[in-house]
């Protein structure tokens, strides 16, 4: 199937298979008699695979390394769950940090009139020094 198929099976717009093809986390594509890429089924089965994993906010370096290993039969699942689990820290982290953020606009938020007043203690809270 040519790129356009497999974008539009694997939900992966053209731009970012040739994209990922650049990068190495898919192999670079077959080419047609006239130079254009030819995709399989596989192909569109891992397009799709990254897809889910950018989906859950995996970096390109970590996608490439579950690529690996799903390729890979003879794969220690422990290599994967410790990876998983990494990111799990990673996005906790994350989550802490957006929590926090929160609470400080919701308690700047607070603080404001919110009417005709030229003072805004949001825009004080954010010229304060760290």
């Amino acid at each position: 199937m040519n790129i356009g198929e497999a974008a539009a099976r694997s939900g992966v717009n053209a731009k970012l298979i040739r994209h990922y093809e650049s990068i190495g986390v898919i192999p670079k594509a077959a080419r047609s008699g006239g130079g254009y890429r030819t995709y399989t089924d596989n192909d569109v089965h891992t397009l799709a695979f990254v897809k889910r994993a950018r989906g859950l906010g995996f970096s390109m370096k970590e996608i490439k390394k579950l690529v690996s290993l799903w390729r890979n039969k003879s794969r220690a699942s422990a290599d994967v769950k410790a990876l998983a689990l990494r990111h799990v820290q990673e996005l906790e982290k994350k989550i802490a940090e957006l929590d926090a953020m929160a609470k400080t606009l919701r308690h700047l938020a607070r603080a404001c009139h919110g009417d005709g007043r030229p003072d805004c203690p949001i825009l004080e809270g954010l010229s304060r020094p760290l």
